[in-house]
């Protein structure tokens, strides 16, 4: 296994590997500032390295810059899930996506490539979740909650069932999402209010 991106992401993604036992070869970084991650070499990557069988995970907490790596890599991609997170033999999940402690993924609900669930996130049953999404620690979606593509949950944030929150949408901390919101959007508060709208990816 290689990870891409010398981040704190990858620290978290590092101990979710060595929880399950993968050797990690290498973490890969276009401008490394540091020579060893978790005792792990840090080296830039020659278009070579995509080139073989083995298995690779963008570890990059920004959505965007993860859906531009993504995109631009020809990889086998890979998932990493921590033992203690309990994710439904009846949800998808999609390459390159992670899955942090205590997160729970109940049955039915799908989610896309590259996504983060976070560190005690929970998305209830028959959610679906677009690529490079991020649902941050401990925020909850209820029943069928749809997230598209790009957009960020922030830590605690909670989402009533049923709520389609659009592509590259923003919810801040802790805010209570019972109303649909568009694309582009930031949202915060509760119950949560459009506060500004991010520029189109």
């Amino acid at each position: 296994m290689y990870l891409y991106g010398a981040s704190g992401h990858s620290k978290v993604i590092i101990d979710i590997l060595k929880a399950n036992d993968v050797e990690i070869r290498a973490v890969f970084d276009d401008a490394p500032s540091v020579a060893l991650i978790c005792d792990i070499p840090v080296v830039i990557p020659s278009e070579e390295d995509f080139k073989t069988q083995d298995s690779l995970i963008i570890s990059i907490g920004n959505n965007l810059v993860r859906k531009k790596i993504a995109e631009r890599l020809k990889a086998n991609f890979s998932n990493a899930i921590h033992p203690t997170a309990f994710v439904s033999t009846q949800a998808e999940i999609g390459p390159g996506t992670v899955i942090m402690p205590n997160a729970v993924v109940n049955t039915f609900s799908v989610i896309g490539k590259h996504c983060i669930v976070n560190s005690g996130a929970v998305i209830e049953h028959d959610c679906v979740i677009g690529d490079y999404v991020h649902v941050s620690p401990n925020a909850a979606l209820a029943g069928g909650v749809v997230l598209e593509e790009g957009c960020h949950v922030g830590i605690g944030a909670v989402v009533i069932q049923g709520i389609k929150i659009g592509k590259w949408a923003t919810i801040g901390a802790g805010a209570v999402i019972v109303n649909d919101v568009p694309d582009y959007a930031v949202v915060v508060g509760n119950p949560g209010k459009i506060i500004k709208h991010n520029s189109p990816v």
